[in-house]
């Protein structure tokens, strides 16, 4: 409709504009009838949507691909229960820094306030993890509000966005132009800073990097890569963070994750300058609480972050940097570190050892017919460098982490918050983004089952992912968490679960059961090679707990 020489759009017309203004192509979600009208402008459009099964495996969708490409993963569900279901993504998105936004359908504008059916105010729902939850009443105000949503998800600390769409608005007409794009305001580092950080790391004895959080591109890993050897910098990774350093470089000391090697535990308490770049470390990186001092660290702490409002919020800082951290890492690379001494030379390498030996699996001897730690050997061995490695939530995913030696940056996907049944929607996305990479996804049988009806959105859309399930039949992290604090009383952590390979078969994907070691690497192939996605059942002993646990709460 065209008036007074305007074209008249819908507000759902006028939205979908607005995605494919910022580049959006994928966008996923469960229809609903609260935003028919998105539905429709997405019709013909250049946006593609991925159906999925459950809301939130949707938003998880939606956060894996904002982490795996720093825009925002884009998330559409309908009102009430939709929204309620995708909730778990969001606080994922919150909690690990990755840009996402979240259209939420509404009800009508002239049936609020009445507990209209599967009416919610968002602002009270989400308003404690969002960074910015909206409700748009006026087509006229769709493109400046999602044009902001979009701002909002990237700048500072990258996050969830929630945008409220009241049915009723998104079929109103609205002349409105569309918003243009607007790449993130990024904070760069002062000259004056990063001369006082050299001096600092120079001056330090026995430094330690940690290395976390969003922002990241491999140029950025690469030029920090580049500082840190030529300043004999040892350098850790955050939880679920180790893909922002390679772990075949003189200077990487391992990560700070559930089971850290004690080695990377003691070099940073007895570090004289611990430098903080991207990350937070929040409780588990930083082993409850425990490595630095609350509120003043006892080592001297460079604390780097693109929201200064991080800075000192839980750590009192000797010095604060308010960067991104492809700024930062660009400024690094115009500086020049005087040569190391012996001493900390000699130290970085024997940190490197440490972990070099900490993550072989040939040295760890695990009882039962499955080994994990050859089952490790051989993921290794046959996933390329580039693959990209997904996990949930589960003592099974301290395989992973402690014996995949990450190359390259946007080869891993999990979650910092904990969430279980980030696996399968995480690998689905990935493979849908970046199709030409392998992407192999990690599960628990408990994690598998929280989204795993998400395998049907990976047969629908012909995506060849690979799904490796340990089944332990129970709860592992919490039966471990309870024979620790409750010995011998088990209770509510027990499982019977189904032929996991069966129900790939049921979707009409390739299913194998793996019982002993020597299946494992035929299997793999053969799942690789179907060209179907594809889930290996892996049957472990209970009494594997992980690589330094045996029995349900016995060290060896």
């Amino acid at each position: 409709m065209t008036t007074g020489g305007a074209t008249a759009r819908t507000g759902g017309e006028a939205l979908v504009a607005q995605l494919v203004r910022h580049g959006v192509t994928h966008a996923f979600g469960v229809p609903g009838e609260s935003y028919l009208a998105v539905l429709d402008a997405l019709h013909g459009s250049p946006v593609e949507m991925v159906v999925c099964r459950q809301e939130g495996g949707a938003a998880m969708m939606a956060e894996a691909a904002g982490k795996l490409t720093g825009r925002p993963g884009v998330c559409f569900v309908t009102r009430g229960p939709g929204a309620s279901n995708a909730f778990h993504g969001v606080h994922i998105a919150q909690q690990d820094s990755s840009p996402m936004v979240l259209f939420v359908g509404q009800v009508a504008r002239g049936t609020r306030g009445r507990d209209t059916f599967q009416e919610l105010d968002y602002r009270a729902v989400f308003g404690s993890v969002a960074k910015w939850v909206v409700e748009i009443d006026d087509a006229d105000r769709v493109p400046e509000l999602v044009a902001r949503a979009f701002r909002e998800a990237v700048s500072g600390r990258p996050g969830p966005v929630v945008v409220s769409l009241p049915e009723d608005m998104l079929t109103d007409l609205t002349e409105a132009p569309d918003a243009p794009a607007m790449p993130p305001v990024l904070p760069h580092p002062a000259p004056a800073d990063m001369a006082r950080l050299l001096e600092r790391v120079e001056a330090a004895e026995r430094p330690v990097a940690i290395v976390g959080g969003a922002g990241w591109t491999q140029e950025a890993v690469d030029a920090f890569a580049r500082f840190a050897g030529a300043a004999a910098l040892p350098v850790c990774c955050s939880f679920r963070r180790q893909m922002l350093f390679p772990a075949e470089h003189p200077c990487y000391a391992g990560d700070l994750s559930l089971g850290a090697n004690p080695a990377v535990v003691e070099a940073i308490a007895e570090a004289d300058l611990v430098l903080l770049v991207g990350g937070r470390l929040s409780e588990v990186p930083s082993q409850n609480f425990s490595l630095l001092s609350i509120p003043r660290p006892r080592q001297d702490l460079i604390h780097v972050h693109p929201d200064p409002a991080e800075i000192g919020q839980v750590y009192t800082a000797d010095l604060g940097i308010a960067a991104a951290p492809t700024a930062f890492a660009g400024a690094l690379d115009g500086l020049s570190p005087a040569a190391p001494g012996n001493a900390r030379a000699d130290r970085t390498a024997a940190l490197h050892a440490a972990y070099l030996a900490w993550s072989d699996p040939a040295g760890l001897e695990v009882p039962g017919p499955l080994d994990m730690a050859q089952v490790m050997a051989e993921v290794n061995r046959a996933l390329p460098q580039d693959a990209i490695l997904c996990n949930g939530a589960g003592n099974y995913a301290i395989w992973l982490h402690r014996y995949r030696r990450f190359a390259r940056h946007g080869t891993q996907l999990a979650p910092a918050n904990g969430s279980m049944g980030y696996c399968i929607p995480s690998a689905v996305a990935a493979k849908r983004l970046r199709p030409e990479a392998e992407v192999v996804a990690f599960a628990g049988d408990g994690c598998f089952l929280m989204n795993g009806q998400e395998f049907a959105t990976a047969v629908q859309y012909d995506l060849p992912i690979v799904a490796i399930v340990v089944d332990n039949a129970q709860y592992g992290t919490i039966r471990m968490h309870q024979e620790r604090d409750y010995p011998g009383r088990v209770s509510g952590t027990q499982l019977r679960n189904p032929d996991f390979a069966a129900y790939a078969r049921a979707f009409g994907g390739h299913g194998e059961t793996v019982r002993r070691t020597e299946e494992f690497a035929p299997a793999l192939a053969r799942a690789r090679a179907s060209g179907l996605p594809s889930i290996l059942h892996l049957h472990l002993s209970q009494e594997v707990v992980s690589p330094t646990l045996r029995g349900p709460a016995q060290t060896t």
